[in-house]
């Protein structure tokens, strides 16, 4: 089959199109025929080993996984014994370790049914960025209806799925995004939208009960300051490439203080959980909410799609057609 390989850390020119022997389902696995795989800057950092922290997880000389990738949206080719929740021909989404190849297997429970009517581009959209949003606005900041969200990088990935699931939970929500994006946060439901271009959020004054941090460049004590004495402040994401911590060193700092504070300061580290992409197909079936796309492209150009991340111009997500 043809699939996307890494053999080594470098740029993003470090992922090539390869043939390679299609995976087999084990024992309570699924063997998924790929048909768009999401990008997200997950990928990049495991691409191109940096910061050096992500190492440690994913191999320390060269990449534990020869193939890159996660989300996907497909069509079940096989399953191997004991799967009892998917039949071959079956639509399903979810994350799979190996997303960016023609074929992808993982456990049964990593993946759950397409609903009708969704594409599988909208599909291969949904599983990282959407569970973040999730868990991160009902698990973290434990959102009620009323209630003042803020959501920075509101036209990213994580942040297109937080503005639409807290206007699902109730809360009057503030995106803030570039000049360019503001009418697509508008769309998204957005009760207001701030262009950080022009105007600096902290400055405003006002009190948020949950602050979610997609954006990872302001200053921890910044947001405080409008965040309510009880309030939440999420951080979500922010790697860079810097250095060996590569930006872990503001929510890490944030964690140190967190103990000795009334404001709740969360790092937030999301699983993909079976049930949460149970919640998701629910949702995303009842149009509650819409993946966003930026632009897709095929799968030999997975490179160019990382690097359109990399220089922040994504409007929602990219995704590989395979």
């Amino acid at each position: 089959m043809k699939a996307i390989t890494q053999d080594v850390y470098g740029t993003v020119d470090v992922l090539q199109l390869s043939e390679i022997e299609q995976p087999a389902p084990g024992a309570g696995e699924v063997l998924v025929r790929v048909r768009a795989a999401g990008v997200d800057p997950g990928i990049w950092h495991l691409a191109t080993g940096q910061p050096y922290l992500v190492r440690l997880g994913f191999g320390l000389r060269r990449p534990r996984h020869r193939v890159p990738g996660g989300d996907l949206a497909g069509e079940v080719a096989a399953v191997g014994l004991g799967v009892t929740r998917f039949q071959p021909g079956d639509r399903v989404f979810g994350n799979c370790p190996g997303a960016f190849a023609e074929y992808a297997c993982a456990r049964q429970d990593r993946f759950t049914a397409l609903p009708d009517g969704v594409t599988f581009t909208q599909g291969a959209a949904v599983a990282v960025s959407a569970v973040t949003a999730l868990q991160t606005l009902r698990d973290v900041g434990r959102v009620r209806p009323g209630q003042r969200v803020l959501v920075l990088g509101a036209a990213g990935g994580v942040g297109t799925y937080t503005v639409q699931l807290a206007k699902h939970f109730g809360a009057h929500v503030t995106g803030v995004c570039s000049t360019g994006k503001t009418d697509l946060v508008r769309s998204l439901g957005a009760d207001e939208v701030v262009d950080y271009t022009r105007d600096d959020i902290t400055a405003t004054g006002g009190r948020y009960d949950l602050i979610v941090d997609t954006a990872g460049n302001r200053p921890v004590a910044r947001l405080r300051r409008i965040l309510a004495p009880r309030g939440t402040l999420a951080i979500v994401g922010g790697v860079t490439e810097d250095g060996v911590l590569g930006g872990m060193q503001r929510p890490l700092g944030m964690m140190a203080r967190a103990p000795f504070a009334r404001q709740r300061l969360r790092m937030v580290l999301a699983l993909t959980k079976a049930a949460d992409l149970e919640v998701l197909r629910e949702l995303l079936a009842a149009g509650i909410f819409t993946p966003v796309i930026d632009h897709t492209r095929p799968l030999a150009e997975a490179a160019e799609a990382l690097r359109h991340l990399e220089h922040g111009r994504a409007r929602g997500k990219v995704v590989l057609t395979v």
